[in-house]
């Protein structure tokens, strides 16, 4: 028990120092053609699951201080507001420090927490017994239909004003196909634990786009839109695009990484005894 305890606060440090060094270098970021997919929030999603909810709560809260210390000492947009409650406080006044403090810590903090449960379900939908293929077969249907929105609306900006809708349809359609054979070939062979850590990255990766930009939409539709230079009725577009777009690709980085590092890191640490062992 000792020696677990002290391997868990080992790795809580650890990832803890990863957060702050992504937040303030380009290591945060992973440049994919037309964006920057943000990966600061892997380390909290591993956290969660090798270390637990509790500390990956805390992991999680340490990177919104990060987004708030970042956002308020050098912003780098004119909505960096969004995540800093002093910047909001000058723009719109007191009700800005809660709206932005929710946004800020609320979304990051839930990153560490709920990936770990969703770690729990997958296991004992797809664990050895498989007593419960349809919901796995569900699961693998929602991450392939998000999957091909994602791609589509990515092969749609990589082509700019010459994209083809036929053909990004059908590459995104062919790809998200191949990837749900994939996860079916993964749900019936032995190794249940790699597609758990598959989905504890993607559940993690959409929980804080989610999260971050329906708290947006919510708190801060008009003054957002002044931000960007847009009408207030195009907001729910730019955000669904975010979503789409950003969320998915960053959800397709969050699964290859967290299951590679997840699958070699539990040679060391058993996901067993993260779990409270629990199967």
């Amino acid at each position: 028990m000792r020696n677990q305890k002290t391997m868990e606060l080992v790795l809580t440090s650890i990832f803890t120092a990863i957060i702050v060094i992504m937040a303030f270098t380009p290591l945060g970021y992973i440049p994919l053609v037309v964006i920057n997919a943000t990966i600061i929030h892997i380390p909290v999603i591993i956290g969660s699951l090798f270390c637990g909810p509790k500390k990956g709560a805390f992991l999680g809260f340490v990177f919104g201080l990060t987004s708030f210390i970042k956002n308020t000492v050098m912003p780098s947009s004119l909505s960096a507001f969004v995540f800093s409650p002093i910047l909001a406080s000058g723009m719109i006044g007191p009700s800005g420090i809660l709206k932005s403090t929710f946004i800020c810590f609320v979304p990051r903090i839930l990153v560490g927490v709920i990936p770990y449960f969703i770690f729990i379900l997958v296991r004992k939908l797809i664990g050895e017994q498989k007593k419960n293929k349809f919901g796995a077969l569900l699961l693998n249907l929602i991450i392939c239909v998000l999957l091909c929105a994602g791609l589509y609306e990515f092969m749609m900006k990589v082509g700019g004003e010459t994209a083809s809708v036929v053909f990004s349809t059908a590459v995104a359609a062919i790809v998200a196909v191949v990837v749900f054979l994939l996860l079916s070939k993964l749900v019936s062979s032995s190794r249940p634990a790699l597609v758990s850590f598959i989905y504890a990255g993607v559940s993690g990766a959409f929980v804080n786009t989610l999260l971050v930009m329906s708290s947006i939409y919510l708190f801060y539709k008009d003054p957002y839109a002044e931000a960007l230079g847009i009408s207030p009725n195009e907001v729910l577009g730019i955000i669904g695009g975010v979503i789409s777009f950003n969320g998915v690709i960053e959800a397709i980085v969050a699964a290859v990484i967290v299951a590679g590092v997840g699958i070699v890191l539990q040679k060391v640490k058993p996901i067993g005894s993260a779990c409270t062992n629990r199967k």
